[in-house]
């Protein structure tokens, strides 16, 4: 008996972005799979219903998955599995900062095929639209909210920019952005360049790089409750 294959599946990052970011292979593993690790059960049952490919919701199997998922759990879920299943994350692109990262580790120790399918992640598309160096690169997640300790990491950053040669990649929660932004622009060099990638493959797309000095002079974006990504280098 074959044994099943782990897909890895893409979400969209905006609403009514399916075909932009959907290839026609994912749609049809979607068709399959009845069984779903997923970040949020409720949004990704609303994302399935969207594609209106004639998936019935309540045949379907979800099992949430988060930070404090346990590894022995879904070793056993996995072990029992009889039929390929699927990982959707809310962050796009599945496993890349995201808990569904454990899942591929424990299908990788049963021995089970893994199948990683393009989708939209915004980290990589927020760097490919940046400018910045593509080849050397690290993603630090959320920063502290703390004020002075998020000026702290943030001189950090810069420095390891400057030293490295490397692109400095980081997040924060929607509604925390603009007070991100200003401790951006107050704490770092002025020559240093910052790109902010907003909305991405939304209709209200933004991403723009420019020094932190014209920032400054220019005027900051207004990015309260928008998903946004912040690189510097």
């Amino acid at each position: 008996m074959k044994r099943p294959d782990i897909f890895l599946l893409p979400m969209l990052l905006a609403e009514n972005s399916h075909q932009s970011v959907l290839t026609p292979y994912a749609l049809e593993a979607m068709k399959t799979i009845k069984v779903f690790f997923v970040e949020n059960i409720k949004t990704t049952r609303r994302f399935i219903s969207s594609l209106k490919a004639g998936i019935v919701i309540d045949d379907l199997r979800f099992i949430e998955i988060n930070q404090n998922s346990d590894f022995e759990e879904l070793f056993g879920i996995l072990s029992e599995l009889d039929q390929d299943a699927g990982i959707i994350s809310e962050a796009g692109c599945a496993g890349v900062a995201d808990p569904g990262a454990l899942v591929v580790e424990v299908a990788h120790q049963l021995g089970l095929q893994v199948k990683p399918l393009v989708g939209p992640n915004s980290i990589l598309l927020a760097l490919m639209a940046s400018g910045f160096n593509g080849q050397s690169f690290a993603f630090n997640g959320y920063l502290p909210i703390k004020d002075d300790e998020r000026a702290k990491k943030l001189r950090s950053l810069e420095r390891e920019a400057l030293q490295k040669k490397q692109t400095q990649i980081f997040m924060e929660t929607p509604y925390r952005n603009n007070q991100m932004l200003a401790a951006i622009v107050n704490n770092l060099n002025p020559n240093t360049r910052l790109c902010i990638a907003a909305d991405i493959t939304a209709e209200t797309e933004y991403i723009k790089t420019q020094s932190v000095e014209s920032w400054k002079r220019k005027g900051l974006p207004d990015l309260n409750k928008r998903p946004a990504i912040f690189l510097i280098y």
